[in-house]
């Protein structure tokens, strides 16, 4: 196991210095699930809650939390991200939503923090919109799927 790079000699958290590092094309895309009562996943389904349109609030609270995550995550670096997309799954078979998120840039650092942040943004947001009919909710199974670029290469969950 490498050591990890957010402490210095001493132990102390420092921020990681990138500059030396090439500038790549990066990818990373995560994935969560909100499981619930089937009776709010129709709600969800048929654009029946209260507050309306869950996914499409959820789908641009995930891609503004990506933009944010250094705001958020004290060690993160400022990032120009090229891409955020943010999509759903509706498993009506054991009433969840699965969401899954992207993020690209081209720079000297990786993108898995951003891609983390929009799904579990995302999946707060489901929450949020739909507590008043279920607040039994729970969030599960928040992970990397994949990363690709810079000097560590590719990562794919399961390989």
């Amino acid at each position: 196991m490498s050591e990890l790079t957010h402490f210095d000699a001493h132990g102390q958290a420092h921020m990681v210095d990138v500059a030396q590092k090439a500038h790549t094309h990066r990818v990373a895309v995560a994935q969560g699930r909100i499981h619930m009562q089937a009776r709010t996943l129709e709600l969800i389904a048929h654009g029946n809650a209260k507050k309306g349109d869950v996914l499409g609030v959820a789908r641009l609270a995930g891609i503004m939390a990506a933009k944010k995550t250094s705001d958020l995550i004290p060690l993160c670096h400022p990032l120009a991200l090229t891409r955020v997309t943010v999509s759903f799954e509706l498993d009506h078979a054991n009433p969840s939503v699965v969401c899954k998120a992207s993020a690209e840039t081209l720079g000297p650092t990786g993108v898995e923090m951003e891609a983390l942040t929009a799904v579990q943004v995302a999946l707060l947001t489901i929450y949020d919109m739909c507590k008043a009919a279920d607040r039994g909710m729970v969030m599960t199974d928040v992970k990397l799927l994949e990363k690709h670029g810079g000097k560590s290469g590719s990562f794919v969950a399961g390989e």
